[in-house]
């Protein structure tokens, strides 16, 4: 054999710069699902399934395609494994095929390619890494925007450079509409005199055999492991994803600017796509991404409002937080700006609690392996930021229960934007809120025992409760902030009437009911 092509789960785009110059009577595709990636962290049995659910999918079409794939799957039986761990199986089929060289494209995961370089290293056969062409924007691209920058990297300025770059969304050098950002027409909330229509929601794809074979296995083997099995509705395949992103530009698009911040109780998907997990796996490629919501907005088929928020999600966020991530790591991982070092509460897995927004976030959490943007930070990561949770360890959360959570996209959201572990680098404040922000973008406290607005005692709502106590904890720290001031004002004049001390009381009552240890 002359090349042993390493494609990984998360690389699954039959256009891959791995496949390039592929003798087909010479060379072999490696796939392989191994008990290691699924269990180095407890994974949501959701993401494991669909993970090999995409796998298997992409094994069959490259052998249609007549490439030779040696390719590793799991059974109930672990005595049937040829090896627990990804570097045990690749040096047993190195053994086996003797391959000259072997090529993989960027792995998403620092750990992955450290342990694959490592791998190569031992067994003496040189390591091709190729550029990974699903992104818009390579590493030494974002290196070369990001050295002209020694002030900060600001997303918002990177957004613009991209656009320009590309030409999305612009008439001639200026944006369309004459507006880099319309984030201000996007929050919009629905009430109970006017809730969103029910059933809302992505196109639903029902297993095929192939993916009923991969949920029985995940059922049997993984059995222990948190979430639930019975709401596989995602696409498998790069036919199949094509089609979920061709009906949310038809169908979505439209209002999914307006209500892109909104919540509301019992509805997980609303206007959103739910297209980052298979984006994510390679199945879509961002830039029919862009091409289709332009192309609507051209049309006059949706609005400037939700086509722009739409193409800041996937041409701003996407490519910015894979820049960070490669930029600082392996450093950036450890980064701890606050000081935090709380665990996480065990509802964060079992959806038990009397908070109406975690509880309802959890339990999307637990059935999809999916919330969207605004129940990830300002619910689920504005409890745990407030609480003083270790960064480190909400980002292994994140990636343990959410199906799109490739390290690459999970870290620098969790720990640096979610969680302000780095101290800045993706936002320039902590995304703190207390229940009042909630309460004004969703129907959860309607439905909840709490009220958002108590800050002490046993009503009083714990993400207000939390939100005062972090103020409290870090007021020195944020003072010269400029984007803290009101925040702050607020927390001295609460201070000054003598009020934080059965805030701080409640909040110390709330840690030790949770059992989560202390804060910083």
């Amino acid at each position: 054999m002359r090349h042993l092509v390493i494609v990984l789960g998360d690389q699954l785009n039959r256009d891959s710069l791995a496949l390039k110059g592929f003798k087909k009577d010479r060379d072999a595709v490696w796939m392989a699902e191994v008990e290691e990636e699924a269990t180095y962290f407890k994974q949501h049995k959701l993401r494991i399934a669909y993970f090999f659910a995409c796998m298997r999918a992409f094994r069959d079409e490259l052998e249609e395609r007549d490439f030779e794939v040696v390719y590793h799957a799991l059974t109930v039986d672990r005595a049937e494994d040829r090896g627990r761990s990804f570097r045990e199986v690749l040096r047993n089929d190195v053994e086996e095929h003797e391959p000259k060289r072997l090529i993989v494209v960027q792995p998403g995961d620092h750990r992955v390619l450290v342990a694959l370089q490592a791998e190569a290293e031992s067994l003496g056969l040189p390591l091709e890494v190729r550029e990974d062409r699903r992104f818009l924007c390579s590493t030494e691209e974002f290196d070369a925007w990001a050295d002209g920058r020694p002030g900060g990297l600001l997303m918002e300025s990177f957004y613009r450079h991209m656009r320009k770059t590309l030409d999305v969304l612009m008439d001639g050098d200026e944006p369309a509409g004459g507006k880099w950002n319309l984030d201000h027409d996007n929050r919009e909330s629905f009430s109970a005199s006017d809730p969103p229509p029910s059933g809302l929601g992505p196109s639903r794809f029902e297993p095929d055999w192939v993916t009923e074979e991969v949920i029985d296995l995940v059922a049997g083997r993984f059995a222990d492991h948190p979430g639930r099995l019975e709401h596989f509705t995602l696409p498998v395949s790069a036919k199949g994803a094509k089609r979920m992103l061709q009906d949310f530009i038809a169908r979505d698009l439209p209002k999914f600017g307006m209500y892109e911040d909104a919540m509301w109780d019992g509805e997980d998907f609303l206007y959103h796509s739910r297209i980052s997990a298979p984006l994510n796996l390679g199945l879509i490629d961002p830039r029919d991404c862009l091409k289709h919501a332009v192309q609507a907005y051209e049309k006059g088929a949706a609005p400037l409002n939700s086509v722009e928020g739409f193409v800041r999600q996937i041409l701003g966020w996407r490519e910015f937080v894979r820049g960070v991530y490669w930029r600082f790591m392996p450093e950036y991982a450890e980064r701890n700006h606050l000081d935090a070092h709380a665990d996480l509460p065990a509802f964060y897995w079992t959806g038990e609690t009397d908070m109406a927004c975690v509880a309802g976030a959890m339990r999307s959490v637990i059935d999809h392996g999916y919330t969207h943007h605004i129940q990830r930070l300002m619910v689920l990561g504005n409890l745990a930021l407030n609480l003083g949770v270790h960064p480190l360890r909400f980002h292994e959360w994140h990636v343990e229960m959410y199906l799109d959570s490739v390290d690459w996209a999970s870290l620098p959201n969790t720990l640096g934007m979610s969680q302000y572990g780095d101290g800045g680098v993706v936002g320039t404040k902590p995304y703190c809120a207390s229940g009042n922000y909630i309460s004004k973008m969703s129907n959860y406290c309607s439905n909840c025992r709490y009220d958002p607005k108590q800050s002490a005692g046993e009503n009083a709502c714990p993400q207000t409760v939390f939100y005062w106590d972090f103020l409290a904890r870090h007021e020195d720290r944020f003072r010269k902030n400029h984007r803290m001031k009101f925040q702050i004002a607020n927390v001295r004049r609460k201070r000054d009437k003598g009020e934080l001390p059965a805030t701080q009381c409640r909040a110390d009552e709330l840690r030790d009911e949770w059992g989560v240890g202390g804060a910083a």
